[in-house]
């Protein structure tokens, strides 16, 4: 059985129209035994379904999905799994176990009003109104409006394509050797006192982008560019290279009355809105009353320095 996953930077990528990578497991008796990173090659939505058919793909696992794109998944064969969030590795573990569910449909662009669904662990809010913007979170320019992650040009905004922005570039960021191949990377990333955040060794399995393409913060992403197979390297990245400095302006407060279902969001919750191009936002619930709900979409680890120490175990041809 193959599986694929939308792909971006070790999560599953919440938008299936919009994935620029989808990961492919080969899975044999219900165990992973190969997983590898390939390109959407710039497809949208009900192409991708002749995609994920050429690779013979028997299962998607992906966020959000149109009506549109589902019902090209299924002429093709291909089962889909919907609602999914979080380490696409545990996505794809949760399934074999049987214990991730389908959320169906859960993408509709062109509605009116706002909507917020439950989307497993957290909530997926669909925010659609006359203005644009994601439920009250605005972008001066179509491309940068990535939850609240704002920029003069490319590498201002989210660091240079970061989690939330990452996937949006088709053409390299920056030189290097290795821009353009699929790059394999253990690393280990750590704040300034030395507290662990992440690290791929935990999890026994190194992490597979393409370099140079925005799948990875812009110093991470840049670091690889030039490493050879072998070489481990510590970096210190300051905000700008990584998740941006804090921006207040990514705070916004919408009516309850305005945004149906979002009654039940609690403080600290981590959700999704949608801007008026059909992208997801990640917001955390920052305030709640009786009538309002204020969201936040920076990015956690905004205004944080961060620290890797980075591995390069396999470099391929993209």
């Amino acid at each position: 059985m193959r599986i694929a996953v939308t792909y971006d930077n070790g999560e599953v990528f919440q938008h299936f129209g919009h994935t620029e990578s989808f990961k492919i497991y080969n899975v044999e008796d219900d165990k992973i035994v190969s997983s590898e990173v390939i390109s959407s090659n710039g497809q949208g939505h009900g192409a991708l379904a002749n995609v994920l058919a050429g690779e013979e793909v028997d299962v998607l696992i992906c966020g959000g999905i149109g009506g549109g794109a589902h019902q090209a998944l299924t002429d093709n064969g291909i089962k889909i799994c919907a609602g999914a969030s979080g380490d696409a590795d545990k996505a794809v573990e949760s399934f074999l176990k049987g214990e991730l569910e389908d959320s169906g449909i859960n993408c509709d662009h062109h509605g009116e009003g706002h909507t917020c669904g439950d989307h497993e662990d957290g909530h997926s809010c669909g925010g659609h109104d006359e203005e644009g913007g994601c439920g009250g979170c605005h972008s001066d320019e179509e491309e940068s409006g990535c939850g609240g992650c704002h920029g003069d040009d490319e590498e201002d905004g989210c660091g240079g394509g970061c989690g939330g922005c990452s996937g949006c570039h088709s053409e390299p960021l920056f030189e290097g050797k290795n821009v353009g191949k699929t790059c394999r990377v253990h690393y280990t990333g750590t704040f300034n006192d030395g507290e662990k955040f992440d690290s791929s060794y935990d999890r026994g399995e190194p992490l597979e982008f393409v370099c140079g393409m925005g799948m990875m913060i812009h110093g991470f992403d840049k670091a690889v560019a030039e490493m050879n197979v072998g070489d481990i390297v510590d970096i210190h990245l300051t905000p700008n290279e990584a998740y941006g400095e804090v921006d207040p302006d990514a705070v916004f407060t919408l009516k309850i009355s305005e945004l149906p279902g979002s009654e039940s969001l609690s403080v600290g919750q981590r959700v999704y809105l949608q801007d008026m191009y059909g992208r997801p936002i990640p917001v955390l619930v920052k305030d709640k009353t009786d009538e309002e709900v204020t969201f936040d979409a920076n990015h956690e680890m905004a205004g944080k320095d961060l620290n890797f120490k980075i591995e390069l175990v396999e470099i391929k041809e993209a």
